[in-house]
């Protein structure tokens, strides 16, 4: 299960509560057990945080085998049971090196052995790819899903990046100002997410209003779509980076949905161009890098956007 939310929601708040980390007043199952009076060496619970935080003066073999020595597994069995963890995670050449030679994907999946070893009925990973580069967070990724796609513990993945849930996630829980707003698959959250910051998350463009006979009045403005809902409901107006098209005068033709403003930013994504629009509302474009270049799009440059009335997805609140 992925959790995700925006910053100050109450993700790491409640792996701590879950790990014994952090008080908790209410009630905390782990397969049908009360475990909130457990301190956390007894909650069988494993943490993984996002720095490694080995221990420097162990092998990377004595750091996996440390906590089924710790729960008092001899030390031939310790080392085996780390060994072959490691070797499954593709580290298993540096069972003897020492924390300071490992890189951060290497020391990545050293702690990870670290934390299966101890047989944990929920892994707890907060945000573990988060302090690694582009190349080995795919890496990593990979490993991850391989390892424990169908194993034995719970998971829960505390993440920023969009990629982890579609990659490694079979359910989402949204947190905002520590309250679960929304859980289901990746996919029903795709398709129906119940907030601006969950669609934004998904980069969707997002807009909350009410609806009337032709779309969503916004307090700022008016959406149009061309499957309106009934009158009077709460609602989100969804559309696509990619369906919105940029104009260097006011455009004329079908779009029905028309926005005015300044260039906020600008940035590479890929082969394509993500620009943001501090229109009212404000919104993103995704552009060809040809597109842009022939607009000639710059920082505070004022631009049309443009958005079919077919584009534009709503749903009910």
């Amino acid at each position: 299960m992925a959790v995700i939310g925006p910053n100050g929601a109450g993700k790491t708040s409640l792996l701590r509560a879950l790990a014994g980390l952090s008080v908790c007043s209410g009630s905390v199952l782990l397969e049908g057990r009360e475990i909130n009076h457990l301190p956390p060496h007894l909650r069988g619970v494993g943490w993984l945080p996002q720095s490694a935080t080995l221990f420097s003066h162990l092998s990377s073999l004595g750091n996996a085998a440390f906590a089924p020595r710790s729960k008092g597994s001899g030390r031939r069995a310790a080392h085996a049971r780390a060994a072959s963890l490691l070797e499954q995670l593709g580290v298993g050449h540096l069972s003897g090196a020492r924390v300071a030679t490992l890189s951060g994907g290497e020391a990545a999946r050293v702690a990870l052995a670290r934390a299966l070893a101890a047989e944990p009925a929920l892994l707890l990973l907060d945000e573990p790819l988060a302090a690694l580069d582009a190349e080995t967070r795919d890496d990593v990724r990979r490993m991850l899903r391989s390892t424990l796609a169908g194993g034995p513990a719970v998971v829960l993945l505390v993440t920023h990046d969009p990629v982890d849930v579609i990659a490694l996630a079979d359910r989402v829980l949204v947190l905002e100002q520590g309250t679960v707003v929304q859980s289901g698959t990746p996919s029903d959250v795709a398709l129906a997410p119940r907030s601006t910051w969950v669609a934004s998350f998904l980069g969707q463009n997002a807009w909350r209003g009410t609806t009337d006979a032709t779309g969503l009045q916004l307090m700022d403005g008016h959406v149009t779509a061309a499957e309106p809902l009934p009158p009077g409901l709460p609602a989100l107006a969804l559309c696509e980076p990619s369906s919105v098209t940029l104009h260097p005068d006011r455009p004329a033709g079908s779009a029905r949905t028309v926005l005015h403003g300044p260039v906020l930013e600008i940035r590479a994504l890929g082969g394509r161009v993500r620009v943001t629009v501090a229109s009212t509302p404000p919104v993103v474009a995704e552009v060809t890098t040809a597109a842009a270049a022939g607009l000639g799009l710059a920082d505070g440059m004022s631009v049309w956007a443009a958005v079919k009335a077919t584009e534009i997805r709503l749903v009910a609140l």
